[in-house]
């Protein structure tokens, strides 16, 4: 169909790229699992060659997720290629995408190539890849800023070794919508063959305009975007998959282009993504931010509460969003809480995690007088992602006061053996972390911490997120009370566990190497 645009999702490899975020094998197959109920047409599982961890991330990806294309980013390379095709040759819809930059300043600086070098080398590995996989992509890194009349030779090329897309970058983010709309004109003017394959786009956001560039490219000719949920990626990140989307479809009068994303399961979708790499959502973020349906001027109240489309151009139904939060409390029964567990979309949880997660909820409504949506999900997303927990945070004990030194005890279970240890900070969660560390005999590199609300009022659920680094790995833990220094003591623990766990998986490192 003419007006039918493929969305590829690209979180797991460009989002991952972002600093100071590290995904699990078991992070990335639950975010795979809920892309699928997103309904993207593609999803790029991660970078084969650049880690083990990435290689096991993307196969079990391959193996479990059926519905969408599923890609392996590769550079122009035989080796790369062959551990792309590796990892995804299991896939129900299997293709690699390969790349090597056309620009001059890339060919001259980093590639240090002949562009007659770049051309041939773009053609056989094309060529290569297809004679392992019946689908390629091919990207010309930094397309945006390459040489029109150098950029179609390449492209052509390619077509003629067997690329099914090509995929033009804007890879540092520099083009504006005007600029890149006239770019893949010009491509649909003068290369040959492009009428035999789907042409993309993945623009990056370092100006702000990677959502109006990839839409410009959409009214000149692209039928397939890629973005990120959130608009995670390197520097300022991608083109935000939500907000393209919901621009599709809110001015349909002016576009008229259709995707196939159930776009009932973003905010879903990002709330995932927010949890398990620790980047929260800004409050003021287009379509998915906590203040995207707020209105508080008295004015645009009256104008809402009258018509909805007086300050609406969209309905927070139309993301995933209820109008009105069900709250719930301690006398609250089963039946009540599945109920709102299947209207939040968490539809395929066991009878287990269920009753696992009634019984948390019920402990945290002793705790509170209401429950909210949100305190729902935070419990819910908590154990969605349940890796070894080789230590366990039994108790703890705190000392504190503007006057005193802070100190901390607490009591840590580790496969069978009980530690019990003191140690004092510059404040509560200083001496926790630092009492944590001495329990465990583990010296870790304290990256980052934050703690934030996840609901209002004074018994409102805190979140932990804590970063912490081994190894040059990052690790990232969360956790979740209405203590907030026992949430965070359950953040740094709950990273811990995932380093402890990574390190059995992989005791000789996992070393990364970086991609475009």
């Amino acid at each position: 169909m003419a007006n039918q645009i493929a969305i590829f999702d690209t979180t797991l490899r460009d989002g991952e790229q972002s600093p100071g975020i590290s995904l699990n094998m078991h992070e990335k197959l639950e975010i795979a699992k809920q892309l699928e109920k997103l309904g993207v047409d593609a999803m790029e599982a991660g970078f084969p060659i650049s880690s083990k961890g990435d290689f096991e991330g993307v196969r079990a990806i391959a193996q479990q997720v059926r519905k969408p294309i599923i890609t392996a980013l590769a550079r122009a390379v035989p080796k790369d290629i062959d551990r792309a095709w590796e990892a995804i040759q299991e896939a129900a819809k299997p293709r690699i995408h390969t790349f090597i930059a056309t620009s001059d300043i890339h060919m001259k600086y980093k590639l240090r190539m002949e562009p007659e070098e770049v051309l041939k080398r773009a053609a056989d590995m094309v060529a290569y890849a297809k004679s392992l996989c019946p689908q390629v992509e091919f990207s010309p890194e930094d397309g945006s800023r390459s040489r029109p009349e150098f950029l179609y030779q390449v492209l052509e090329a390619v077509i003629r070794a067997g690329a099914d897309v090509l995929n033009i970058p804007d890879t540092v983010g520099y083009s504006t919508p005007e600029e890149f709309g006239a770019l893949i004109r010009g491509i649909q003017k003068n290369v040959k063959g492009i009428d035999n394959v789907v042409l993309s786009v993945h623009c990056h956001n370092d100006l702000g305009l990677a959502v109006a560039n990839s839409l410009a490219a959409i009214e000149n000719g692209a039928r397939q975007v890629e973005c990120t949920i959130n608009g995670l990626g390197e520097r300022a990140g991608n083109a935000a998959l939500e907000e393209l989307v919901m621009a599709l479809r809110t001015r349909k009068d002016f576009y008229d282009f259709n995707t196939n994303i159930e776009t009932e399961q973003i905010y879903r979708t990002s709330s995932l993504i927010s949890s398990l790499t620790g980047v929260h959502v800004q409050p003021n973020k287009a379509i998915v931010g906590a203040n995207a349906f707020a209105h508080e001027s008295g004015i645009h109240q009256h104008g809402i509460m009258t018509n909805r489309e007086t300050y609406e151009i969209m309905t927070p139904e139309s993301i995933g969003l209820k109008k009105s939060q069900m709250v719930l409390g301690k006398h609250s029964g089963r039946h009540a809480f599945e109920e709102r567990l299947q209207e939040l979309g968490f539809h395929q949880l066991s009878v287990e995690e269920i009753n696992e997660a009634f019984q948390k909820f019920k402990d945290l409504a002793d705790k509170k007088k209401y429950v909210m949506d949100s305190d729902i999900e935070a419990l819910i997303s908590s154990e969605l992602i349940q890796i070894p927990e080789t230590l366990q945070l039994d108790y703890f004990h705190i000392t504190s006061g503007n006057s005193l030194i802070s100190t901390s005890t607490v009591r840590i279970s580790r496969e069978g053996q009980v530690v019990e240890e003191a140690a004092c900070g510059d404040g509560p969660i200083d001496a926790i972390f630092h009492a944590v560390e001495r329990a465990t005999g583990l010296e870790i590199t304290l990256k980052d911490y934050r703690i934030r609300a996840i609901t209002s009022g004074k018994d409102a659920l805190g979140e932990g997120t804590v970063t912490i680094e081994k190894n040059k790995r990052i690790y990232v833990g969360r956790g979740i009370s209405t203590d907030i220094i026992e949430a965070s003591a359950k953040a740094y623990i709950n990273a811990i566990n995932k380093m402890l766990y990574d390190m059995k998986e992989y005791p000789n490192g996992d070393a990364t190497i970086e991609a475009m």
